[in-house]
C-alpha cells in the first residue's frame, strides 16, 4: 500500500486564515498580506509581532482552526486507499501537541494516533507522497512531493502544485 504523507497546517487546518481573522479583529486593521513571502510577520507591524507570537503559542490556538474545504471527505477516501500518516512540525509550538491531537481527533475521527506524528524537523519521515505547504518540508523528501499552495509559497517553484482538496481527489482518487 502506498503512504501518503499530509501536513496540518495550511494544508488541513487554515492556520494563517484563523491568525488574521484573529489580528483583524483585535487591531482593526489589515495585514500587509503583499510581504508576507515565507512568513505571516512580514505583514504585521513591528510594534504588533510580540502580541501575534503570543497568540500563536498560547494554549488552544491550534485546537479551535477552521478545516479546510473538502479536507475531511477526502481524507477519508484517502484513508481507505493509502497508508495515511498525518505529519507535523508542532514542537515548536509545545502547546500545539495536544491542541492537534485533540482538533484531529474531533475533525478526522477515522484516523488513529498511530497514524499522527508530531515532530520538529521532517527530514526522517518516508513515503510514497507528500504534501506539505512548505518547501523546507519537501526538498529532502525521496518521494514525489506536492506544494499545497498558500499565500506565503505563491512565488516557490520546481514542485508540482495542489491548490485545494478537490485537487487532491483529483490526484490521488
Amino acid at each position: 500500500m502506498e503512504r501518503i504523507i499530509i501536513d496540518m497546517d495550511e494544508v488541513m487546518a487554515d492556520t494563517m486564515g484563523a491568525m488574521m481573522a484573529w489580528y483583524i479583529s483585535s487591531y482593526g486593521i489589515q495585514p500587509d498580506y503583499s510581504r508576507m513571502k515565507g512568513s505571516w510577520m512580514l505583514g504585521i507591524p513591528e510594534e504588533h509581532k510580540e502580541t501575534v507570537r503570543k497568540h500563536l503559542y498560547s494554549e488552544g490556538f491550534f485546537r479551535h482552526l477552521p478545516v479546510m474545504e473538502g479536507c475531511v471527505e477526502v481524507m477519508e477516501a484517502l484513508n481507505k486507499k493509502y497508508e495515511v500518516f498525518i505529519v507535523s512540525a508542532a514542537t515548536e509550538f509545545p502547546n500545539s501537541l495536544r491542541d492537534k491531537l485533540e482538533w484531529l481527533e474531533e475533525h478526522f475521527p477515522f484516523l488513529t494516533w498511530r497514524q499522527l506524528v508530531l515532530c520538529g524537523d521532517k527530514r526522517m519521515i518516508a513515503g510514497d507522497f507528500m504534501i506539505d505547504d512548505h518547501v523546507r518540508n519537501l526538498v529532502h523528501f525521496k518521494g514525489k512531493p506536492y506544494l499545497y499552495s498558500t499565500l506565503l509559497n505563491k512565488d516557490e517553484t520546481g514542485y508540482d502544485r495542489i491548490r485545494n482538496w478537490q485537487e487532491v481527489a483529483d490526484i490521488f482518487l
